[in-house]
């Protein structure tokens, strides 16, 4: 069981540090969801995405952006 604990991500892979699921996991985009205002939301995942490519330079554009920013709109 993992309520009231932070699922943050784990770098290099950026697989939650709670769950073991590709961050943001559900969990997590809810609690990001509760915690910021869309438009904040949107620019702090984007700051993530930049991040989180630079850590993993193989994985594709469209993944990271699906990944990162898709689930804000």
């Amino acid at each position: 069981m993992t309520e009231g604990v932070e699922h943050l991500p784990a770098r290099p892979s950026w697989d939650c540090r709670v769950c073991g699921r590709p961050w943001p996991c559900q969990p997590a985009q809810s609690e990001l969801s509760r915690d910021h205002s869309r438009m904040g939301l949107a620019v702090l995942m984007w700051n993530y995405l930049e991040e989180a490519a630079k850590d993993m330079p193989q994985t594709a554009a469209s993944e990271l952006f699906n990944r990162f920013l898709r689930w804000t709109q």
